[in-house]
């Protein structure tokens, strides 16, 4: 059981344990009653081996509506009838290793590796330590789905799960539930979407609308009640009036009239900013055969009873949906005008259509992880292309989000292969639909035998053919407009290696032509004075370093005087600082000009200088076009992201004669927190002073306080910074 959708187990009294066992009794009755009827009795033993297991490690146990602990695996355990006898052993065990410390090594033991498996992968990583919830969902999400890759039944068990805990989320606090349906709709709604699972989907959207927005839950509810109750006798005229057509044209169907479920409609309405009275089709009627052949017949004979609405038609049966689902929808204008729905299906489609991926075992008794004849199967196996091309889990879950869009277009293959993308793809995504290789190799595409742009948005019915060249690669552009999961994380996971190719190889470049002006080759420097340097710079290969390089993360000219420059009898204390101010100056001598005296914050320059290093300047120093005079050059550098220590610079205060006014100044300096190392004078006009502090201080946002400070002295004219 998920614990963020279920509460954790509370211990009950004695009194209500003998009374949940007879209940208890009756429950497992039942189910195993079900069991028997498709189910051999070896299978049903073992079944009830499993429940009695999950009783005994639940036991004293109890959910927060009361009932016993075991009540839910129970349930979860109903909702898969007509499963394998394996799927439904591990729903009754699914929460023993997360819920009661019973280890999977234990389950193996007692019911084999393909039991234990799938309890494993539903459980959570509860032993793990994360740094926020975010985390710890995305985590447990990447588990499970890539438990889902190698066996189905894993989510399967899953929704019913989310299912039963969806049906009992009434006990929880407004909160907790409103979280836990917003979970609900984001990840599993879209997945049992997209394994065609809709009788789970239906119940999950309409119980996360009632715990979402109850309120309008609540008042959508009696307004179709009102609605429908004026228009039962139509719905029942319209199936009577459908069926009497049938029969006049000798064709065999089930009609079934139905009005259309409270999410659907809210979801239409919110889409199409329609009120309720607005909304075209509200009532929908199914229309259920033997064969294809007769679907269309049957269309033909609707078709004729009823004006269609122009528009309105879809073949999912030439054309299924990503998930599998066949039918023919068309809406029609029936009586009084009012529009009404019509699908069509066959018996098989309208089971797929229901139970989607699930009815492979329920009726076709297809093994354990036999996915391919399955249309979601390509996108499960997708997922593991996606799980290989993301960074980290959280990069993962926001892929995988991406691809569980409910509409789809179709686009064909130049040979005609059908290949389903979410809407809004463009010719990217299609172009990694088919092949990583053709994404990441493409440079133009053609749409309809036409020359279109790559970020093309294309459209249901469009072929598409992608050109390539050997030499190409990803443009980082495309994440810019690329739809699909599968493309995003096949490009960033390209461009993260590109990346790091071409870092090396410009900090190989740079470092080269730093170490060719101290008349030095990179092959020229030893082994030990490299690994010397590699350690002393913290990196554990030369790839690394030469890569910190090429990112900008480390100066080229830095490094190159460390590899040559093993003298320093004259560093003294001022090494100490370098690698605490100065980004990859590790090693280095940094000492800071007296005569702009810079703080962290200021943008810098450094000067190469014998005996003191490198010397960091102002950007706006003077002395600079005397340095580049005499022949020195200057680099560009950064401070480190945070810098330590006190920093001396000179600032100027001009203010009217008045006695005590240095003693003022300086209190108010010392009171911002620094200290004065140096005081000048200078009377001016005989009116106006101005003095000169050489004061310490940490960065700029402390030289702002100091400032400010000063200012406050009504006697001060002006303060400024002496620069040079």
């Amino acid at each position: 059981m998920s614990r963020d959708a279920a509460d954790p187990p509370l211990k009950q009294s004695g009194e209500e344990a003998a009374q949940a066992a007879v209940e208890q009794r009756f429950l497992v009755s039942d189910l195993l009653a079900e069991l028997e009827t498709y189910l051999d009795a070896d299978q049903v033993r073992e079944a009830y081996r499993a429940y009695l297991f999950s009783a005994e490690a639940h036991e004293g146990q109890k959910r927060l509506s009361g009932e016993p602990y075991v009540y839910h695996p129970i349930a979860v355990a109903r909702i898969l009838l007509r499963m394998d006898h394996e799927c439904l052993m591990a729903a009754l065990l699914h929460d023993v290793i997360e819920d009661t410390g019973i280890s999977k090594e234990r389950l193996t033991e007692e019911f084999g590796e393909g039991v234990a498996e799938l309890v494993d992968g539903v459980s959570k990583l509860t032993h793990l330590n994360f740094r926020s919830r975010a985390e710890a969902q995305a985590e447990n999400f990447r588990k499970m789905l890539l438990a889902m890759t190698r066996d189905i039944r894993v989510i399967l068990i899953k929704l019913a799960d989310r299912l039963h805990n969806m049906r009992t989320l009434g006990v929880m606090k407004p909160t907790k539930a409103r979280r836990i349906a917003r979970e609900t709709l984001e990840i599993y709604v879209p997945i049992a979407n997209r394994l065609g699972i809709n009788s789970i989907r239906h119940e999950l959207e309409d119980l996360c609308m009632s715990a979402y927005w109850p309120w309008r839950d609540r008042v959508l509810r009696a307004a179709l009640k009102r609605l429908c109750g004026n228009r039962r006798e139509l719905v029942e005229d319209v199936q009577k009036v459908i069926t009497a057509r049938l029969e006049q044209e000798g064709l065999e169907g089930e009609v079934y009239g139905r009005q259309k479920r409270v999410y659907s409609i809210y979801r239409k309405m919110r889409d199409k900013k329609q009120s309720l009275n607005d909304l075209a089709d509200v009532f929908a009627f199914r229309i259920v055969v033997d064969s294809v052949d007769t679907c269309y017949r049957v269309l033909g004979a609707v078709h004729n009873l009823y004006r269609p609405m122009p528009g309105r038609f879809k073949d999912y049966i030439a054309i299924p949906k990503a998930n599998g689902y066949q039918s023919l929808h068309t809406v029609l204008f029936g009586p009084q005008g009012i529009p009404i729905e019509i699908q069509i299906r066959t018996r098989d489609m309208h089971r797929v259509a229901e139970q989607g991926i699930a009815a492979h075992w329920q009726y076709k008794g297809a093994p354990a992880g036999n996915l391919s004849s399955d249309a979601a199967a390509e996108w499960l196996r997708g997922l593991l292309e996606v799980q290989k091309s993301s960074g980290n889990s959280i990069e993962f879950l926001e892929h995988v989000k991406v691809d569980l869009f409910p509409d789809e277009v179709y686009v064909f293959t130049p040979r005609g292969k059908i290949i389903v993308l979410p809407r809004g793809a463009t010719a990217i995504d299609f172009a990694y639909a088919v092949h990583s290789d053709i994404g990441n190799q493409c440079v133009a595409a053609r749409v309809d035998r036409q020359l279109a742009p790559l970020r093309t948005p294309l459209r249901s019915g469009q072929t598409v053919e992608i050109i390539t060249k050997p030499d190409a690669r990803p443009n980082p552009a495309w994440l810019n407009f690329v739809v699909t999961g599968k493309a995003r994380a096949t490009i960033r996971s390209y461009l993260k290696r590109l990346e790091q190719r071409e870092a090396i190889e410009l900090g190989r470049r740079l470092l080269e032509r730093e170490l060719e002006l101290l008349d030095v080759r990179l092959e020229d420097i030893g082994h030990e004075e490299l690994q010397a340097a590699l350690e002393e710079l913290g990196h554990p290969d030369l790839d690394e370093l030469l890569q910190q390089i090429g990112l900008g993360n480390r100066m080229a000219r830095l490094v190159a005087r460390l590899l040559v420059l093993h003298d320093h009898e004259d560093e003294g204390d001022e090494a100490a600082a370098g690698s605490l101010v100065i980004k990859g100056s590790e090693g280095l001598v940094v000492s800071f000009g007296k005569c702009c005296g810079p703080v962290p914050g200021d943008p810098v320059v450094a000067i190469f200088s014998p005996g003191r290093g490198m010397v960091v300047h102002h950007q706006n120093c003077p002395n600079l076009g005397d340095f580049r005079r005499q022949g020195q050059s200057w680099i560009d550098v950064q401070w480190a992201d945070q810098v330590e220590g006190e920093f001396t610079t000179t600032i100027r205060v001009d203010a009217g004669n008045q006695r005590g006014l240095l003693a003022t100044v300086a209190s108010a300096i010392a009171g911002a927190g620094s200290n004065i190392e140096e005081v000048r004078s200078e009377e001016r006009d005989g009116l106006s002073t101005s003095l000169r502090f050489a004061i310490t201080l940490r960065d700029r946002k402390h030289l702002a306080a100091i400032f400010r400070r000063i200012r406050a002295i009504p006697e001060v004219l002006k303060v400024s910074r002496m620069i040079g």
